[in-house]
Order: structure tokens, then sequence, then C-alpha cells
């Protein structure tokens, strides 16, 4: 067709204007290219009119496919529209967006580059063509391109420029197109409408500028529905949680309703927040508005209530949704999972695939921390030749998952095996090979990882160091914790609480008090962890008052106690001997907190009346107990028994452990020493035959010495350190100095030859 028009390229001054009445049906392309060939042939003298511009004016406006473009295109090209010297800015650039909306940006740049005048619509259109194919960093160029060749950008340019300039994330760039806009405002009184302002705050708040899309935010005199939107989503983006529902309350308080977007945009964050309220009260608004059967709306919802620990609320939006996508199954199974509900994770999980529901990547890293905890060793590996198959094991969280999974297993070799094998290693991976080795006792292990990590490119984030700060208070190395603290300084992460936290538990389980206390000071931030921590590291050292001093700080810090709190205060008052108060404060959580006493509060009570001395009220307390006493609560008052010498007591307790069949040897190994401690022998040969009849081991014990830059480890009857022979002969001459100075064993706590009635001193092993 373009050919047979160009071969009567001399006849076309003579082509007619196109027939169109008021009251006629407009022409389509298809009629239009059809009567050039009869109109040419008849050679009629008329020239173009402007009732045949206003007829192409029309057709460029909305063809219905991109064959029909290529039609028009012909018409315009044998009317000499893109003859140098034409002056029509208009159909040529029209014919650009038309291709440009049809996605046929490679014909739109060929018209592009032939028009002999450009409009401010070829420029828009190339520019959203680039835009729309991903290609940001050319369109930043096109647009340069624009500037130097003289053209100046209106309100259409602005909004597609700035589109790219967020997707690179170009700040500078951003800023320079705001500088642009503020310019042509002042000199040239062009005013930026309300969508150049909505692609200014988008872009700050994709860039990470919150503090200047706020300052665009504040500065519009009239602020719609897309403004808020752009706002708040800016604020969300760049972690501001708590803000971005100030602001959602604001624009309530505005009169502006917000759409479905918001509404499911602030859902999730009302979870985070723990704000189940608004997160209710924005169901109630989406229920009214219709927006509930909106996917998203619902998917958001599902997301909070899982984040509020409300699983059964999650469920039953997710039960009565019309429509399911993955990301619906995949959230109700990570909240299940999120909240320690791994079985119905799990069985969410299989129903799924019972109705054809693919696994993706997201929903394999959720099932697998419940498979560890469920012990479901087999279906995990299943899950693992999953993941394989599915090509999912470059995934860094899944890999994550995998480790954390085989981790929990006590599967210690296949974590290793799926860290070497990764290529894709972040600082996730690192981490839960760290926290790996911790779970399985390989402390040295996981100091081995965090050393390699400084090897790498990688830099530890905050949780490596919430990982590793409490192994140093577990191995009692306090010169490791504070090089950790020093890294934590320098980069800033003494900020984020949970790193305050570690801290302050790792000095003052290492003695420290003062450095935690210090900590303690300079945190800008303190929650619920924070107090319960520094509370129990005064409670282990005798210091009751300071204790509840603590308390005290918490409650004018509008911070409720937690069961946990409650836990270390009765713990504080059992080492302090603080009977009486004790008991009120055991009152006070029931009466004024409304927290039911859970076996750990019970257990405090005991050990809080056994060491005071009041046996008979700590075995009345047992005998009433709602609950049936476990293990710690019997072994707390058997432990005070053999103290006070009350072995008709013990003897009650010892069948109470026994009919038990804890697999904990400990506390045989202590019924043993009770009945040794009154000449009982028989019996204590009894007990310690129970041990091996029933196949309990103790692990043995184990003690670390820093000295420099090395910790050195012990085991009780360990023979494999280096310098074991010179340790030896130190203990020796300890030995014999303990015997001229004529100390003798306690006979009460046997160990080598008690049973015999022998009480010469035991030989002492390295332990």
């Amino acid at each position: 067709m373009l050919s047979r028009a160009r071969h009567h390229l001399s006849s076309i001054s003579k082509l007619p204007s196109f027939p169109r009445g008021p009251k006629s049906t407009p022409i389509s392309v298809h009629q239009t290219i059809q009567i050039i060939p009869s109109l040419i042939t008849r050679h009629q003298a008329t020239s173009l009119t402007s009732l045949a511009y206003g007829d192409l004016f029309y057709l460029l406006k909305a063809p219905p496919n991109p064959f029909e473009v290529k039609r028009l295109h012909a018409v315009l090209l044998v009317n000499g529209f893109f003859s140098p010297i034409s002056a029509d800015r208009v159909l040529g650039s029209q014919l650009v967006s038309v291709y440009v909306n049809f996605g046929c940006l490679r014909e739109g740049l060929l018209v592009f580059n032939l028009l002999p005048c450009r409009s401010n619509l070829a420029w828009n259109a190339m520019l959203r063509g680039f835009v729309d194919m991903g290609q940001f960093s050319k369109a930043i160029e096109f647009y340069h391109l624009m500037l130097v060749q003289g053209m100046n950008p209106d309100n259409y340019t602005y909004p597609i420029v700035l589109k790219a300039c967020s997707e690179l994330n170009a700040l500078e760039e951003g800023r320079r197109v705001k500088d642009l806009i503020v310019f042509n405002e002042i000199h040239r009184d062009v005013k930026r409408n309300i969508y150049v302002e909505c692609a200014l705050i988008d872009m700050f708040g994709k860039c990470g500028s919150l503090v200047e899309a706020r300052h665009v935010f504040d500065e519009m005199p009239k602020k719609d529905l897309a403004s808020w939107g752009a706002m708040i989503c800016g604020t969300l983006q760049n972690g501001d949680w708590s803000q971005a529902i100030c602001l959602f309350r604001r624009m309530r308080m505005d009169g502006i309703h917000p759409d479905s977007v918001i509404v499911a945009a602030i859902l999730p964050e009302s979870g985070r927040l723990g704000a189940r309220h608004l997160g209710m009260t924005l169901q109630g608004f989406a229920v009214r508005n219709g927006f509930d059967s909106d996917l998203y709306v619902s998917n958001a919802l599902i997301n909070m209530y899982c984040k509020c620990g409300c699983t059964v609320e999650a469920c039953s939006v997710f039960c009565n949704m019309e429509n399911r996508d993955v990301v619906s199954w995949s959230t109700l199974i990570a909240g299940y999972a999120c909240n320690c509900l791994h079985r119905e994770s799990f069985e969410l999980y299989l129903e799924m695939n019972r109705i054809g529901m693919s696994t993706n990547a997201m929903i394999a890293a959720s099932i697998l921390p419940g498979l560890a905890k469920l012990k479901l060793f087999k279906q995990g590996k299943e899950m693992h030749s999953y993941i394989l198959k599915q090509g999912f094991e470059d995934d860094v969280v899944v890999g994550s998952a995998l480790i954390d999974m085989y981790a929990h297993l006590g599967s210690v070799r296949e974590a290793e095996h799926i860290f070497n094998i990764m290529s894709n290693k972040d600082i996730s991976i690192w981490n839960s090979m760290i926290v790996g080795y911790s779970l399985n006792g390989d402390i040295s292990l996981a100091f081995g990882i965090f050393q390699r990590l400084w090897e790498s490119d990688l830099r530890p984030n905050f949780i490596t160091l919430v990982s590793m700060i409490p192994m140093c208070a577990m191995m009692g190395t306090p010169r490791q914790g504070k090089e950790i603290h020093g890294y934590a300084i320098r980069n800033g992460f003494t900020a984020v609480v949970s790193v305050g936290n570690s801290l302050i538990d790792m000095y003052c389980k290492c003695g420290f008090l003062e450095l935690g206390l210090n900590v303690l000071s300079q945190m800008m931030e303190k929650n619920i962890v924070t107090y319960n921590t520094i509370i129990a590291a005064h409670g282990t050292q005798g210091q009751a008052e300071m204790a509840f001093s603590y308390l005290e700080q918490m409650q004018e810090a509008r911070i409720r106690p937690s069961k946990v709190t409650f836990v270390v205060l009765l713990s504080a008052c059992s080492h302090a001997g603080l009977v009486e108060k004790g008991w009120l404060l055991f009152n006070s959580m029931i009466d004024d907190y409304n927290i039911l006493p859970e076996m750990e509060h019970y257990a405090c009570i005991v050990d809080l009346l056994a060491r005071g001395g009041h046996l008979e009220d700590a075995f009345k307390f047992i005998r009433q107990m709602p609950l049936e006493p476990d293990i710690n609560v019997l072994g707390s008052l058997l432990g005070a028994c053999r103290v006070h010498n009350r072995f008709d007591i013990a003897q009650f307790i010892g069948k109470e452990i026994q009919q038990k069949n804890t697999k904990d040897s400990g506390h045989y190994v202590l019924l043993s020493n009770i009945y040794a401690s009154t000449k009982k022998w028989t019996d204590a040969s009894t007990t310690r035959a129970a041990i091996k009849e029933r196949s309990l081991t103790k692990k043995p014990g184990s003690s670390w010495i820093e000295l420099g830059s090395h910790v050195h480890k012990f085991y009780a009857t360990d023979f494999m350190h280096p310098e074991f022979n010179k340790l030896q002969g130190a203990l020796e001459c300890l030995r014999f100095e303990l015997k001229d100075e004529d100390h003798k064993p306690n006979l009460g706590l046997p160990s080598l030859g008690i049973e015999n009635g022998n009480d010469e001193l035991f030989n002492l092993d390295v332990s």
C-alpha cells in the first residue's frame, strides 16, 4: 500500500477533501485508504482542505489496531506530512503517540525521527514508551535530549521522567527535575498540577528522601486521594510505619475516604504495629464500601490478623473469600508458622496441594521451620527434593530456611552442605549458619563462621550481632563481646533495641553490671525485653529492690508487664529471700494484671518458699496447684529438701519424679545425693542403678577461660587438651595443699567411692 501511494506522489496536490457532514457517519481508516486510488485516478483538482485534516485528526485519535495505524501512516506519508517543508506539528506527533500506545516503540521512534516539527506530544509519547518498556535510563537520556533541543517540558512530561527517576533510584536526577519545575514556575509562569506534585512525592518517597516528599506534600494547597496515597505509601516504603498510620488518620480527619489500594497498604502495617483495633476498623470500612471482596484487601486482612496473633480471625477471612490466589494461601500458611501453629500450617499446605495449587518459594520457606518443629525429618527431605526440582535452591530465603530446618533437626552436616554449595550467599545465609551451630552447641564453629564472614565482601548486620552476643555470654568471653559492641557503635547498630538488649544481657551475665547499665542509659528506645533483662540481672545478684525500681520505670513508660516480667521479679524475690513481697507480687499478677499463672510462675513460688525454709508451705502449695506440677516445680523443692535435710518430703517428691519418667539425669543424681547425705546407701545405689537402666546420660560439664584472643574450653574427664599434663600437675599441687591444711571433702556430695564410705579426697579431674 505504501509503495502504491509513493507511485502517485505527483497527484497528491490534486486530492480533494474527505467528505464529512454534520450528520454523516465517520469513515474508518480502511475506507479512507480504499478511496485514495479512485481519487487519484480521477485527478480532481481540489487541494487538501481543513475538513480533510479534521478527518485525519479524528481517525488518529483511536484507531482499532496496529494494522489500521500503518494504513493511516501511509495516508499521512502520501499527503506530505513528513516532508521537510511541512509545518504540521499535530498529526505526525499524534501518530507517534498512537504507535507507542500499541506498544510499537520501534515504529514510533522511526516516525519520531522523520518528523520535521516535533511537539511535546511526540516527546512525551516517546518518553512514555521507554518507561512502559522498562528502559528507564533511555527515558532519562531522551529527556536530556529534549532539553538540549530547546523543548520546554510540560505537566505531562514531568510525571513520566520522575517515574523513571524513582525506578532507577536516581535521587539527584529527580532533584534536578524538581529544580526545573520550580524554575519554570518562577520565570515562565508554568504552574505545576496535582499530577506533578504526586509524582514528586512518589519519586522522593521511593528514593528514600522522605523529608523532601513531606515538604512537597505539606506545600500542596489542595490534597486529593492520590496525593495522600503517594505520601502514605512512600512513608510505608521507608519503614516509618507509625508515621504512615498517623498520616492515614489525618487523611480521614480531612474527610478523604481511602480507596482499596490505601486500605490494602495500611492493613499489614496495622498488624506490624499490633494495632488490631485500627485493622478491625479498616475491615469494617472495607465491608461498608464493598472492598471486602477485593482480593488484595482480603489478603491484607489475613496478613494483619496473623501479625496481631489473631489466627482464628485470619482463617475466617480466608474461608469467606470467594476467590483465592497463591498469595492468600501463602499468607495464611506463613501466618500460622509465625504464630507457632506449625501443625495447622502444614495441614493447610497439604490442603493447598490437594486442590492443585502450586508451591512457590515463599510457601516452601514458610513450611520448612514447621517441619523442623514437628520433627518431620522425612517430610523435610521431601520438601528439599521439591525445592531442588523447582530450582528454588538459589533463593536466599529458601536457602536460609533449609539451613534453619536441618539445624533444628540436629543435622548440622546437611546444613553445612547447603551453606557451602550456595553460590549467592547474602548475610541471612551466614546468620542462619551461625544460629545453626549455636543451636547444636557448636559455639566454636559459630565463631569460626563469624570470622569467615569478615573475609567475605559482606559485613555483619544487627541480626548477626544479636546472634553472636549471647554466645559471648555463654562462653564468658566479655572481651569478644566488647569488640562486637565497638563494631555496633561504629555502624549505628546500638540504636537497634534488640542489639542493646543483647549487650545488656551479655555484660550482666559476664559479671559487668555497670557496663550493662551504661548500655541501658544510652538506649533511646526501650521495650519490654529491655526491662525484663535488667530486672533479671539485678535479681540474680540479689538486688531485688533495684529490680522493683525498674518495674516502676517500666510502668511510667506505659509498658505493660508481661508473664516473663513476673517470672524474673518472682525469681528476684526468691534470691533475696523476700517471701512476703513475692506472695504479694504473685497475687497482684493475677488480680491487677489479669495474667494467669503458668508453670514457670508456680516454680518460682515453690523456689521462693523453699529457699526461705518454708518447705511445708511449698509442699502444700504444690498439692493445691490447679496444674499438675512438672519436673521443674518438683525439682525446686527437691533441691531445698537436701539443703534443709527434709528427707520425708524429699522421699515423696522423689517418687513423683520417678513416676514422671524424666530423661534428665540431674534430678536422679540429686535424689541419690540426698539419700547418701542421710547414710541411706542402698537407696542411693538403687537410684544410681535406675539411671543406668533408663540409659540416662549426663552431658559432661565444661568450662572456658579466655587468655588473650584465644578461648580454652575444658570438659570433665577430658584428657585431650594439649597442655593437659601441666594442668594436672597444677591440680595435684592444689590437692596436696588442701590436705596439708586439713580440708576434708563434703560427704554429702558423693562422687567417687562415697557409696562405700570412703572419706578420702577423691582425685581431681580437669573440669
